[in-house]
């Protein structure tokens, strides 16, 4: 089969303005980025804001394991599906960041025959966003520093500035760094670092924004030091909304590209999906309600953290009201949570497939507690035997949720219409009942246990001595009325990568505790969570090359 580089390359793409065309996007609302690519304005909003909203479809999956589960590819085949079987249907993804692409992750437009493109454009630069997210959060920096330089007005500690750098690239050398060396006039010197523009704040904010006005507000929220009194202090404060929002102005804007079957997709923003929520933009996703019979959406990694911040986060704030979700897996993945290693994955074993299947199952016990009907897709490979997947059927049927088998990857849309026909059928007879798992007014440590036991099915929560104190200090500046955003290992239900399947019983450790007061929740990290990754042993960037003619090499 054709490697993915050249698939996308081979698509017939039609210039985006025809795609704009098939949405019902007027002339005026689009902005493009040559021909395959452009921004739609909100403007879009305000001319449809009568019209009824269209289905919304979370895709969400197992816990990921090196065995690959594929949900961004159903997600797009899913779209193109229901195309075919004569529904209107948009993608709505995250953009990719330029560290997993040059790292060890890869891309994220799919795969196959069920990608988005401009494939090489998505992946790389794209319409700049992520560019002017980290312009934007690096002068926030900037100004913090030359504040305290210029005699410090608002008694902002040195040592109490939360405030780091952003580059959208793995680099662990950056974690931690002194700045400031020099005379005098290279301002003082600090210890501070650098995350990856992923889990920037005003990633989150962009992608929560229900309009400028509202990401301005977002933006002035947020925190980015103490003062010697002990007084938070804001990006308000510092002044920086109006610059920020200058620089944001065109990246706000979702962006239209299509598959590789023309169906049109909004790929916009992409927050870190175990350190911020991990949804595309509420921007995008409204837009595309509006102009779509079915909007595709998807969350990042597992259930346990992409579902449920999409439910408790992104739905809670944009008051969106999804009708159905997908729960993909593979039949290899499966046998890997049962405990076959890598290498065995391709030979039947019934045995441990059953005892894989736990983790599909914890996931759909999950999706049930929001209301929202659900359907697994099974990511279908070639060595899936017929025995492992009437199993696998059987156990779903147990538990009263029907297992479609989807073959996106080699055939596109033509390999899930029997998913978008199940989709369809759900939206039409299984109403949703959609509602948050935890009331936001409940104490900081309440909604933890929560998610902690009723998600993760964690016996007890401990939470660290430096967690407590942050927890009163939240509460003190009355923030603690918020969403929870869960940071924790995107392998595992627990906070150990190594646990695999569905454990129960365990302690979740919360290590520490912050407030992101723009975006709107509270992020309590468990575990090891980095928000700088540091690049594997051969980084995909070593395989990456273009030739003369331009032909792309390496890039998946």
């Amino acid at each position: 089969m054709k490697t993915d580089v050249q698939i996308a390359q081979e698509a017939k793409m039609v210039p985006i303005v025809e795609v704009a065309d098939y949405l019902g996007i007027d002339e005026h609302e689009l902005e493009p980025y040559g021909r395959y690519k452009a921004k739609v304005s909100l403007d879009v909003l305000k001319r449809l804001e009568d019209k009824p909203d269209g289905k919304l479809i979370l895709v969400t999956a197992i816990n990921p394991t090196p065995a690959g589960e594929g949900k961004t590819t159903i997600n797009v085949g899913l779209s193109m599906g229901l195309n075919k079987v004569g529904k209107k249907a948009v993608t709505a993804l995250r953009e990719p960041s330029l560290g997993p692409v040059f790292g060890m992750k890869g891309g994220a437009a799919g795969g196959g025959y069920a990608q988005v493109v401009p494939m090489e454009d998505i992946n790389l630069h794209f319409t700049g966003d992520f560019h002017a997210i980290t312009s934007a959060h690096n002068l926030l920096a900037a100004l913090i520093d030359n504040h305290i330089h210029q005699g410090n007005a608002l008694k902002i500690d040195p040592k109490k500035i939360i405030w780091k750098r952003v580059l959208d690239m793995n680099d662990r050398t950056l974690r931690n760094v002194i700045i400031g060396l020099g005379g005098k006039g290279d301002g003082f010197v600090r210890q501070a670092g650098f995350d990856i523009t992923v889990a920037s704040e005003i990633m989150a904010i962009l992608c929560l924004a229900t309009s400028l006005t509202d990401l301005k507000e977002r933006l002035s929220r947020m925190i980015v030091a103490y003062s010697t009194d002990g007084n938070a202090v804001t990006a308000g404060d510092i002044q920086a909304t109006g610059a920020m929002a200058l620089l944001l102005k065109d990246a706000i804007m979702p962006n239209l590209v299509q598959t590789v079957e023309n169906t049109p997709a909004f790929i916009h923003g992409g927050p870190f999906a175990n350190i911020a929520h991990g949804c595309n933009s509420v921007m995008a996703t409204t837009v595309a309600l509006k102009l779509a019979d079915y909007v595709v959406t998807e969350a990042g990694f597992g259930a346990d953290l992409g579902a449920e911040k999409f439910f408790d986060i992104k739905c809670r704030f944009a008051e969106l009201k999804p009708d159905a979700a997908v729960i993909v897996a593979t039949i290899r993945a499966l046998k890997m949570n049962g405990g076959v290693p890598k290498t065995e994955l391709g030979n039947e074993n019934l045995e441990a497939l059953e005892a894989g299947i736990a983790n599909l199952a914890r996931h759909l016990e999950n999706v049930s507690k929001f209301g929202v009907p659900a359907v697994v897709a099974i990511n279908k490979f070639p060595t899936d035997t017929e025995a492992e997947i009437n199993l696998l059927k059987e156990k779903c049927a147990a538990q009263g949720v029907d297992v479609v088998l989807a073959e996106v990857f080699t055939k596109g849309g033509e390999g899930a219409i029997d998913l978008a026909n199940k989709v369809i059928e759900i939206c039409e007879t299984k109403p949703s009942n959609y509602a948050p798992l935890y009331d936001v007014d409940g104490t900081i440590e309440e909604k933890i246990t929560t998610i902690a036991t009723e998600i993760y099915r964690a016996g007890r929560v401990d939470f660290a001595p430096a967690a407590k104190k942050q927890i009163a200090e939240i509460a003190a500046l009355g923030l603690d009325k918020m969403p929870i955003c869960m940071a924790k290992t995107q392998y595992s239900f627990s906070d150990n990568a190594a646990l695999l399947g569905a454990p129960t019983g365990f302690t979740l450790t919360v290590r520490e505790v912050k407030v992101s007061a723009g975006a709107g929740f509270i992020v309590a990290l468990t575990g090891s969570i980095m928000t700088m990754p540091g690049l594997p042993k051969v980084p995909a960037a070593n395989g990456m090359d273009i030739t003369e003619d331009g032909e792309i090499i390496g890039l998946s």
